[in-house]
């Protein structure tokens, strides 16, 4: 059978002889494919060159941004190098401000304890481990934060308490007996036993004489409130007691004159009576007790140089 056969008859418009183009069933395949191909080759090519560009963009991008990124990351970790030598110097101050304010430091282990690393779920943990050197630095940069955070919170907590403590010690050392009551010659001392200048047998003398002369001032040796005012006490005369708290009381007896009421609240320094010679006394004198938690100590104990009183 013979092969069909197509001709093509080319006319053309203006003067000139037609043309006649006999083409094969191979041959129009081959041509038809032809006009197929190139144009499908086109499309694949032109879509390859605009990916490859789509994607140098895109990397182009993704380095620039990973170059902020790894810059930013420089800086947070210069900025987290900063704030640590700055906790470390406030934890230095929190350890002398306890001590100060009577407490212990903060002990080392319960420090490390309190300033480990994070626990509990973090999603993100793996993510970042896996996402190369830029990744890692986040983690660090995350856990070293993390550390910081929970730093400062027990620094906060550690300066409230002693706060507290150092407000107490404050309030106690205002309340603590520090000073002479009055100016004069020490004439008697603390006993358990000593010969009564007067009756002349053998008694306790639970606390110091001093010699002064008549309408002397004595003042408050700490602040506290008056829990006795007597006149007339048998051996005492007229007799002034301060409660200071804390289980401190102050009594001064032999008094010409009392100035304070019961219950009124009194200063350190503050003129509460004057020097007499009331009660059992052979001279002007004020004779003065320090009592605490309800048994008299020698008050020469409590008398501190004036350099370190308030």
């Amino acid at each position: 059978m013979t092969e069909p056969r197509w001709t093509v008859l080319v006319v053309p418009h203006g003067p000139g002889k037609s043309k006649s183009l006999a083409v094969s069933r191979p041959a129009l395949r081959i041509i038809l494919g032809s006009a197929l191909v190139l144009p499908l080759s086109a499309l694949v090519l032109g879509y390859t060159t605009i990916s490859k560009s789509v994607d140098i963009a895109r990397l182009n991008h993704l380095d620039r941004q990973n170059q902020v990124l790894s810059q930013e990351l420089r800086q947070t970790r210069q900025l987290i190098n900063e704030l640590t030598d700055t906790v470390k110097v406030i934890s230095d101050r929190d350890r002398q401000f306890r001590i100060i304010a009577g407490l212990n430091p903060i002990d080392p282990g319960v420090q490390q304890a309190g300033i480990g690393g994070p626990s509990g779920e973090w999603p993100e943990r793996e993510q970042l481990r896996s996402a190369g050197a830029l990744g890692m630095e986040a983690l660090n940069a995350h856990v070293d934060v993390s550390a910081l955070i929970r730093q400062a919170n027990l620094l906060a907590r550690s300066f409230s308490e002693a706060a507290d403590s150092a407000e107490t010690q404050v309030d106690r050392l205002k309340r603590t007996p520090s000073i002479m009551p009055t100016r004069g010659f020490l004439t008697s001392q603390f006993a358990s036993i000593r010969i009564h200048p007067i009756y002349q047998d053998a008694r306790p003398h639970e606390g110091i004489d001093i010699s002064q002369q008549m309408g002397a001032e004595i003042r408050a040796s700490a602040g506290g409130i008056v829990s006795q005012v007597k006149l007339n006490e048998p051996g005492y005369g007229n007799l002034v007691a301060i409660d200071h708290g804390y289980g401190l009381v102050t009594r001064y007896a032999h008094c010409s004159r009392i100035l304070v009421r019961p219950g009124q609240r009194v200063q350190r320094g503050q003129e509460i009576a004057l020097v007499g010679s009331t009660g059992i006394s052979t001279g002007p004198h004020l004779h003065y007790e320090v009592i605490v938690n309800g048994k008299h100590v020698d008050p020469r104990k409590y008398i501190f140089p004036e350099s370190i009183v308030d």
